[in-house]
């Protein structure tokens, strides 16, 4: 790489750092660390049992060898494991408003990143497509963060499909402990859709009693709504698969819209159906007020 192109990117990765790092301190303090810390705890040590603990802590193993009840101690982990589960597939370049769903998707991973290295939290990244194309364990420090970033930004994958089964499993490989995953991708699904949900569904399952995953769905206007500008061609940028619509004609229009709204809907019942939580956002509009209501939401579910 010459030294121009990496100019580039240490600017681009410093403009992130810097917008980024305003997000987390004027949006997300205290969110994250009150929703995500204390989801885990290390074993500490045995002591006896006083009226009044966890009869559920006992140690029986202990209490039969001595003969008095003991109980199991423990700490809170000091420290979590943030996985950001990213989709770079074609369809992710996609974006008719502030920016592509690549882009958005690459500011809250940033985001979350960010939030994680104030918290002193390790970091991993797994990039996508139809295979796991990039894998960085999980890290601490600044410099592995923009490391994480400068991925998530520049990375240029050599697929161009989708494959989010291939990408839990690959997860559930790789990360032995529990960690906080979140699944960030435009849910393009190939094929059938309904079919490759029901695929995909016993994967997220699995993902989701592993690890605290979240799933954040990024979908663009115009994948919903169509705009009155006659004859159209809509190519299907992961198959190269062609279609010719009239988008004059209202029922076509309307059709679009309605296949649009229940494929969203199915998405959601699948995902939510597995204990796995959604967060939808769109390119039209900034995730900020969408991210912070998530953070409460699950804040007030955790106390």
């Amino acid at each position: 790489m010459d030294t121009h192109i990496s100019k580039e990117i240490i600017q681009k990765v410093r403009q992130v750092e810097i917008r980024t790092n305003r997000l987390v301190d004027d949006t997300l303090a205290g969110h994250y660390h009150s929703v995500f810390k204390g989801r885990g705890m290390d074993f500490d040590e045995v002591r006896e049992y006083v009226p009044g603990d966890d009869v559920r802590t006992i140690d029986w193993n202990v209490t039969a060898r001595t003969g008095r009840t003991h109980i199991k101690k423990f700490t809170e982990e000091r420290e979590l494991t943030i996985m950001l589960i990213i989709d770079v597939s074609a369809s992710g370049g996609f974006g008719s408003a502030m920016q592509s769903k690549r882009e958005m998707m690459a500011e809250i991973g940033s985001v979350l990143a960010f939030s994680a290295m104030r918290n002193n939290d390790k970091v991993g990244l797994v990039l996508f497509t139809d295979d796991a194309e990039l894998y960085i364990p999980p890290g601490k420090g600044r410099s592995h963060i923009l490391r994480v970033i400068r991925e998530i930004l520049f990375f240029q994958p050599s697929g161009t499909g989708t494959n989010l089964a291939a990408a839990m499993d690959f997860t559930n490989q790789v990360i032995k402990r529990r960690a906080v995953a979140f699944l960030i991708s435009d849910f393009c699904l190939p094929g059938d859709f309904d079919a490759t949900l029901k695929d995909l569904r016993p994967k997220l399952r699995i993902t989701g009693r592993r690890h605290d995953l979240v799933a954040v769905s990024v979908s663009d206007q115009r994948e919903r709504e169509l705009p009155d500008i006659g004859l159209i061609t809509i190519e299907d940028s992961e198959t190269g698969e062609q279609v010719e619509l009239d988008t004059s004609r209202p029922e076509v229009r309307a059709r679009f819209n309605e296949l649009a709204e229940s494929r969203q809907s199915s998405l959601r019942r699948a995902i939510r159906s597995v204990g796995v939580d959604m967060l939808e956002l769109s390119t039209e509009r900034s995730y900020l007020a969408d991210l912070r209501q998530f953070f409460k939401t699950r804040e007030r579910r955790s106390h």
